[in-house]
């Protein structure tokens, strides 16, 4: 099981620090815009569009690795102190509880969402704008399997902590 989940964060965070480069693209193309804006007066709806898709690519790429890191939103005020056996009944239950039905939702739902899109290899609404909506789109689902993977393999390391298999 914990070799699984090595693999699981092998994957997640290769992903996740491949995905964190959308930062620079995302203030390199906004200064582009910035300065055809100010500079030559003009402006690119396919640039605009970009800034979003990286940016949201980035939110959804990198979500999973932040989960791994610990980066995600939690109250530290008890767990800091939290004995490590604490500490994994903690993990184990907001992974089976919250995170994993939570992930598994928007995957659900997001399914017929994205294939609606690639159906129609949705693109942009705005004329001029980038053909790439429904590969935005996929993003979702990917999201959400990135993160219930994520779950599992913190589920599985707060088992082996529970189970004396592992040291927190």
């Amino acid at each position: 099981m914990l070799r699984l989940a090595d693999i699981i964060d092998w994957v997640n965070t290769a992903i996740g620090r491949a995905a964190a480069w959308l930062c620079v693209v995302v203030v390199g193309v906004q200064f582009a815009v910035v300065l055809l804006r100010y500079l030559f007066g003009t402006g690119s709806i396919r640039l605009q569009e970009a800034i979003v898709y990286s940016a949201s690519a980035m939110f959804l790429l990198v979500a999973a690795w932040t989960l791994k890191q610990e980066g995600h939103v939690r109250v530290d005020i008890l767990y800091t102190a939290a004995s490590p056996r604490r500490k994994a009944i903690v993990d184990l239950c907001g992974a089976v509880l919250l995170l994993i039905p939570f992930a598994a939702a928007i995957l659900y739902f997001s399914w017929p969402y994205v294939a609606r899109s690639w159906a129609i290899m949705e693109g942009s609404r705005e004329a001029g704008g980038l053909p790439l909506v429904f590969a935005l789109k996929t993003l979702i689902p990917v999201f959400a399997a990135m993160l219930i993977l994520q779950g599992l393999a913190q589920a599985s390391r707060a088992w082996a902590v529970l189970t004396r298999r592992a040291v927190a």
